[in-house]
């Protein structure tokens, strides 16, 4: 099993993270039972956030009085020192603990630091001195943020998108963390589901000794596709190495990760689906796309009041309503020969 230690926080875990968003959108039994068999295959990592509606929730029921055999790592995306407060309340008593090993700030628009008039880090600060924290994390998409979170010193761990498809600005953030003692926490490994070789994406972190990535897994056969990797760990091959070329090739550029931070939309447009059906067809068999209920949502698109909101939100710059236009027009250009696709696929 290949382990990872998370820089001077002193947690040496298995490769496997489970990331626990996906298990906000299903039934409370089915996520215990899941969360439970992780641990019991060996993964000890669970990273959750407050915004992520009843995952701490779930953990908790999941491993109460047996805390101790679990590292527990979660966000808070306040901006103000009151709501981090509530917010900080509101987790440990869902995840039925007394402390949160692993706290992160969540996607900020800026690096929280000490004096900077906001009063976060020194929450934080106070909070590990109360014991209900143990080690001070951040998360985020920008560049700059993770840049000076790293200069900072101020941080034990980065939790960046990281992936095949990753820029060389990327991987400077990761020989940084490295060259810092900074644990680097790899979230989006799958690119938000563009990646679809789990294997070739397992194979290419694994080069990495200071990376974690923590699996989005909602279902127990995603739990057990992750699993199977431990004792037989994928190996960075010919064949890999070309399919990973290939979708480097393919997703080069401008391409929406499906964060979400551009959500919501005043026009109601589910906008990281949208902004990614270009690529979704084209990686995917057509049934699972050319349906009814993807139709009414790139309609929605229609409906985009070019107000700018998202565009602004965005973490990587990107011209958010001319990719919806674009990828409304491939969509329904696909549409009108949709029986074509069928019968050729």
């Amino acid at each position: 099993m290949l382990k990872v230690s998370l820089g001077k926080t002193g947690f040496t875990v298995n490769k496997n993270g489970f990331g626990a968003l996906p298990i906000q959108r299903i039934a409370k039994d089915e996520a215990v039972i899941i969360l439970r068999k992780a641990l019991e295959k060996g993964i000890t990592y669970f990273d959750t956030a407050r915004a992520y509606t009843d995952s701490e929730e779930k953990i908790g029921l999941a491993f109460e009085g047996m805390r101790d055999q679990v590292i527990i790592a979660t966000k808070t995306g306040a901006t103000t020192v009151s709501d981090f407060k509530n917010d900080l309340a509101t987790s440990l008593r869902l995840l039925k603990t007394d402390h949160i090993d692993l706290y992160q700030f969540h996607n900020l628009p800026f690096c929280p630091k000490p004096s900077d008039g906001t009063g976060l880090y020194e929450a934080m600060l106070e909070a590990k001195e109360e014991g209900k924290i143990r080690h001070i994390g951040i998360t985020n998409h920008r560049l700059s943020v993770a840049s000076e979170a790293i200069d900072s010193g101020l941080y034990e761990t980065l939790q960046f998108p990281f992936s095949y498809l990753a820029s060389d600005k990327e991987m400077e953030l990761v020989s940084r963390c490295k060259a810092k003692g900074i644990g680097f926490i790899c979230m989006k490994a799958l690119a938000g589901g563009l990646i679809t070789d789990s294997a070739s994406a397992y194979a290419f972190l694994a080069q990495f000794d200071n990376v974690l990535p923590i699996w989005g897994i909602q279902r127990e056969r995603e739990l057990d596709e992750f699993v199977s990797y431990q004792d037989n760990p994928p190996v960075l091959d010919a064949e890999k190495e070309a399919r990973i070329a290939a979708d480097r090739e393919m997703l080069s550029g401008n391409f929406c990760r499906g964060c979400g931070y551009c959500q919501p939309c005043p026009a109601g447009i589910e906008i990281e689906s949208c902004n990614r059906m270009y690529l979704f067809l084209r990686r995917a068999p057509y049934e699972t796309y050319l349906t009814e209920e993807f139709a009414e949502k790139m309609k929605q698109t229609e409906q985009c009041r070019q107000c700018g909101q998202c565009r602004a939100k965005c973490p990587y710059g990107l011209d958010t309503p001319n990719l919806l236009k674009q990828n409304h027009d491939d969509f329904f250009a696909h549409w009108k020969e949709k029986d074509k696709y069928f019968n050729k696929h």
